[in-house]
């Protein structure tokens, strides 16, 4: 049973939805839609006023299918340019203050949503007193497209504008903007390292399967890239891509001359990543990345068979051990290095493997951090998961998140100790 509720804002009032005890406020812009001159531009301050109906999902930022289908399964949602909104779960919309986590969906910065199903944030708040806000941030050309001269990593600048709101309305919406933490997995959480590396908004964040500064690519890479983008998009600049259907922009990510530019480039990085440009981050970006560790109180955690999300990988010994370079050994020393300046430091990897193929693979901890086993039904990384097994380590992998997320500690010792979630 659901019932309609409002949320006063200074802009304006939010009609959202309470179901089950938690209220939902989606599809809320913090920033405008980035179309016309504003495609490829840093986001520009939101501009509502007044009555807003927020009881309805937001679009996802227009993509192609994710490579990871294959163990995560499919989604469907509306995609649109207009998608720099976000939704918040709170128990009430009241003058409570309570603890805030804002997710970062990963997805390599090309595929995924903070809008879906499987992040619904209900259970989360429900269950521990406090307010969960998912972001939708612009995805491959559109939010990480390089162009010397031009604003870089719009989408980074997407993901800080939206802790930006988050800042300034939360208390309205039942939440502390003095006890924020910034939770992210993959692309979402090497993000987060990114911001870390800037002016950080936060001093609390969850690193799930971070890549750690791997997935980063210079300037002159870029360049390279993104030319041979737009030339395969029939643009000769910016300007020219700006008024491209966006349909030829998800249709130039699969041009041959592209694909063969990843592939001459030889780093098995996407095709759009966090570009080290200089002037939003460093050229050399591994001294601020150490500086950064020291910045924010962490946990961090990744999966004990990565790899075997990832077509033409699995759950052997090579893919195990490059899985571990890719992401287990970089988690391991985040949590060293932020312990060694003085920050607090928990360390988890996620073991619970229902299916041979797929093991403890790449995303397999989602379904667990947020509940969402019913939205991951159809996900074949989860074939077989006997139902108990599921709901706890649901109920643990939540108890230990949520304890983090109020200011306390996991149950487990502090980093270099290592939990084992299976």
């Amino acid at each position: 049973m659901s019932e309609r509720v409002k949320a006063a804002l200074r802009a304006g009032t939010l009609t959202g939805v309470r179901e089950g005890g938690v209220c939902r406020y989606s599809a809320i812009p913090y920033a405008q839609a980035p179309i016309g001159n504003l495609r490829f531009a840093p986001p520009a301050p939101a501009a509502w006023r007044g009555e807003f109906d927020a009881t309805r999902p937001g679009a996802v930022s227009p993509q192609l299918p994710s490579r990871l289908r294959g163990a995560m399964g499919d989604f469907t949602a509306e995609q649109s340019e207009d998608c720099l909104n976000l939704t918040v779960w709170t128990p009430a919309a009241d003058s409570k203050r309570r603890p805030v986590v804002v997710w970062l969906h990963g997805g390599a910065w090309q595929s995924g949503g903070g809008a879906l199903d499987w992040y619904d944030g209900a259970r989360l708040a429900q269950r521990g007193d406090v307010v969960v806000v998912a972001v939708n941030y612009r995805l491959a050309a559109l939010g990480w497209l390089y162009v010397p001269g031009q604003a870089a990593n719009a989408g980074l600048l997407d993901q800080e504008a939206a802790i930006d709101w988050v800042l300034d309305n939360i208390h309205d919406l039942g939440g502390d903007p003095e006890k924020i933490t910034v939770m992210g997995q993959s692309a979402g959480a090497s993000s987060i390292c990114a911001m870390l590396a800037r002016q950080p908004r936060f001093s609390r964040a969850i690193l799930q399967s971070a890549a750690l500064g791997r997935g980063f690519r210079t300037a002159q890479q870029a360049d390279t890239l993104g030319k041979a983008f737009l030339q395969a998009a029939g643009a000769d600049s910016l300007d020219d891509a700006r008024k491209l259907p966006v349909e030829a922009l998800l249709a130039a990510q699969r041009a041959p001359d592209v694909v063969e530019a990843l592939r001459a480039e030889g780093s098995s990085r996407s095709l759009f990543t966090p570009v080290l440009d200089g002037d939003i981050l460093p050229h050399d970006i591994a001294p601020a990345l150490l500086k950064a560790s020291g910045r924010a109180d962490v946990l961090v955690c990744y999966t004990r068979d990565e790899m075997a999300a990832f077509p033409d990988h699995g759950t052997d010994a090579a893919s195990q051990e490059l899985g571990d370079s890719v992401f287990g050994a970089p988690s391991r020393l985040w949590a060293r290095q932020a312990a060694a300046q003085g920050r607090d430091a928990w360390l988890a990897r996620f073991d619970v493997a229902p299916t041979d193929r797929f093991g403890a693979c790449h995303c397999i901890e989602l379904p667990f951090v947020f509940d969402t086993l019913d939205a991951f039904a159809d996900a074949p990384m989860l074939a077989g998961l006997p139902p108990a097994q599921g709901e706890q380590l649901a109920r643990r992998t939540q108890a230990a998140w949520i304890a983090f997320i109020r200011g306390d500690a996991p149950d487990w010792p502090a980093a270099p100790h290592m939990e084992i979630l299976a």
